[in-house]
């Protein structure tokens, strides 16, 4: 990175660093340093996997804080929602796609031309990454400040907590964990009805893969779907916590 783009980057993510090469590590994917190692005597470059892994424990508490702080009113469940919402992958792609951050992502000549710089994993990681880096550099409240222009528009009056906690669909984020982790893509099955016609509730399966599901039942096929989502979503995080 050049120091002109470099400044320019700093400007628009409103953060200066003291130390540089933190920046770069947290823009450095991991098939940059597979591919450039040889040209280091055989030793990788640093890349962002271990920035990645504390920003996105940093990102949690700042948005938990930020949230507690400006939302009395709101409930746990509610809270909940709204934060699962904010550090969401669709709501990192979106903040690292405002700071185009792709553009100025290190990756290996592989992932570069299968369009890396555009993959929604790639960017919600790095964005946890580059917060872990501005933690590291200049300590929670620099972090802070990144998350609340970034994360929070520019102050938490922005968000409209119902809704944004509406906007929250479990479909989608089940679809995102699985295909970040490998798997196949949900199923949803309608497994039983129960009630009379006039006021029939459906109960409805969330599947993936061979052995993790979870059942609900709603007054709707689509809000059981979306209530067994949350709940395999609930499970999968609990056994997993960085996902």
């Amino acid at each position: 990175m050049q120091d002109a783009e470099r400044e320019a980057f700093q400007i628009a993510i409103g953060y200066r660093f003291r130390d540089p090469t933190l920046l770069l590590r947290a823009l450095t994917h991991k098939s940059y340093s597979h591919e450039h190692h040889a040209s280091a005597g055989g030793l990788e470059e640093p890349a962002n996997e271990q920035l990645e892994f504390l920003g996105d424990a940093v990102l949690g508490l700042l948005v938990s804080e930020v949230l507690f702080a400006h939302y009395p009113q709101l409930n746990e469940g509610q809270l909940s929602k709204l934060k699962a919402h904010l550090v969401s992958a669709t709501r990192l792609v979106e903040v690292a796609r405002a700071l185009n951050l792709g553009e100025h992502l290190r990756l290996g000549r592989g992932e570069q031309m299968s369009g890396g710089r555009e993959k929604k994993a790639l960017l919600s990681d790095a964005v946890e990454a580059l917060l872990a880096a501005i933690y590291l550099d200049g300590g929670l409240e620099a972090a802070r400040a990144f998350v609340v222009k970034n994360v929070f528009g520019g102050s938490p009056d922005n968000l409209e907590p119902a809704a944004d906690i509406a906007l929250l669909n479990f479909k989608s984020a089940l679809q995102e964990y699985a295909h970040a982790h490998g798997l196949p893509a949900p199923r949803y099955v309608v497994v039983g009805t129960t009630g009379p016609e006039h006021a029939k509730t459906f109960i409805v399966e969330a599947r993936l893969g061979q052995d993790l599901a979870m059942q609900a039942e709603a007054p709707s096929k689509k809000a059981a779907g979306q209530r067994a989502a949350e709940l395999l979503l609930e499970k999968l995080t609990a056994v997993n916590p960085r996902s």
